[in-house]
């Protein structure tokens, strides 16, 4: 496993700078490379790329692969190679705006579980797998299905979350209700599931849902104020439907006024 160094800059649309000593390499999402120092070695390989090119042969990186794509990520992984003399920097950008969240797995126990299209890059080493949420309730309600991304290793992973991150420690026995879609990342050992929001009222008419996420400790939730899907939807909301034009902030009565004043230079102008 590659112990790198890094630096995240930015507010709102946040970036990752990893420094790599010679010989060192980083992997990062296909299409989240922001820039690097001339003389990293960039190559696509199959899969994640945590293991050697001769371990598991090709079998075993089309089955990494496959647990890729059922993720949502793509086939390939891009391997940054340090092969200069002297410490090189390779950036990662966010895709949207948000946090990017350094997670030690050695601090973590070695695994981390995570919402799918979250990692962005990580110490050569770290693994990308799939977790399969066991509970059917889960798969059905719980926003991201049956299948989440699963991290293992030892290294440093960079996750990306939508708004501001919120890391809670859950002591044991003790639950947090969750919107479902603000569930960024949790350790394995906590408990995931759904629970009904109680009233039909409140579910038809409260604007959350008929179900929120039930995390139970011991463990810990990092959870995030601006999901991804919210963030579509009100873009999608505000965004011109079946041909017709985007409309801004009072354009109605702005839409008056600039007719008003239109005509009443144009009939001035008739005069």
């Amino acid at each position: 496993m590659d112990d790198v160094d890094f630096e995240i800059k930015g507010s709102e649309m946040q970036f990752v700078e990893i420094e790599l000593d010679p010989g060192e390499a980083a992997i990062g999402e296909a299409g989240s490379m922001m820039f690097m120092d001339a003389g990293i070695d960039m190559d696509t390989v199959l899969g994640d790329g945590a293991k050697s090119s001769g371990a598991g042969g090709f079998f075993g990186k089309l089955m990494s692969a496959g647990k890729r794509l059922i993720t949502g990520e793509s086939l390939f992984t891009t391997v940054y190679t340090n092969e200069g003399n002297s410490k090189l920097r390779v950036a990662f950008a966010a895709p949207y705006p948000g946090k990017i969240l350094p997670m030690n797995l050695r601090q973590l126990g070695g695994t981390l579980v995570c919402q799918k299209d979250s990692f962005l890059c990580a110490a050569r080493g770290v693994s990308v797998g799939i977790h399969f949420q066991q509970k059917l309730s889960v798969g059905f309600f719980g926003g991201e299905g049956f299948i989440m991304q699963r991290l293992e290793g030892d290294g440093l992973a960079f996750v990306h979350a939508g708004g501001t991150v919120l890391r809670r420690e859950l002591r044991p026995g003790q639950s947090l209700l969750i919107d479902t879609g603000c569930v960024v990342a949790h350790t394995p050992d906590v408990d995931f599931e759904i629970q009904y929001v109680g009233k039909i009222k409140t579910a038809l008419f409260g604007g959350e849902g008929l179900f929120l996420a039930k995390m139970t400790g011991p463990g810990t939730v990092w959870l995030q104020s601006l999901p991804f899907s919210r963030l579509a939807s009100r873009i999608f909301a505000a965004a011109p439907q079946a041909g017709g034009s985007a409309r801004e902030e009072g354009s109605v009565l702005g839409g008056f006024a600039a007719g008003g004043l239109l005509g009443g230079v144009i009939g001035g102008d008739r005069d």
